[in-house]
């Protein structure tokens, strides 16, 4: 008797897009950047709350900077957020989600959600 063994499809979604961070208070534009296989975001939106005279001067600057693929659906580079630095990893874990790990000096980690966000 013969098994089959099936491999899961790797999905092929772009995560080029507009997306929304999990608390609902700041959008970025991702897209390829680079050489085409870097990943870029830029804070493109704040509100909510987070549209604050402390949060304005990080619009328009780089959240995810020239992260370099690793693998499918998968990104390492530096993160930028509200003035904090630390190494990461962007993973798109769906069609419409990906998931930013930053960690600084590997011992403080944060994990966001990014919902792809359609106007």
């Amino acid at each position: 008797m013969a098994v089959l063994a099936i491999a899961p499809a790797a999905f092929a979604a772009s995560p080029v897009g507009t997306w929304e961070i999990e608390m609902r208070d700041s959008r970025y534009r991702v897209e390829l950047c680079g050489d085409g296989t870097q990943l870029c975001g830029t804070l493109i939106w704040l509100g909510n709350g987070a549209d604050n005279a402390e949060n304005l001067p990080y619009l328009n600057t780089l959240l995810i900077d020239h992260a370099q693929a690793t693998g499918p659906n998968e990104w390492k580079g530096d993160l930028h957020l509200f003035g904090q630095s630390a190494g990461g990893t962007i993973t798109q874990v769906g069609d419409d989600e990906i998931e930013l790990k930053g960690c600084v000096a590997l011992v403080i980690c944060k994990t966001y959600r990014l919902h792809r966000y359609a106007e």
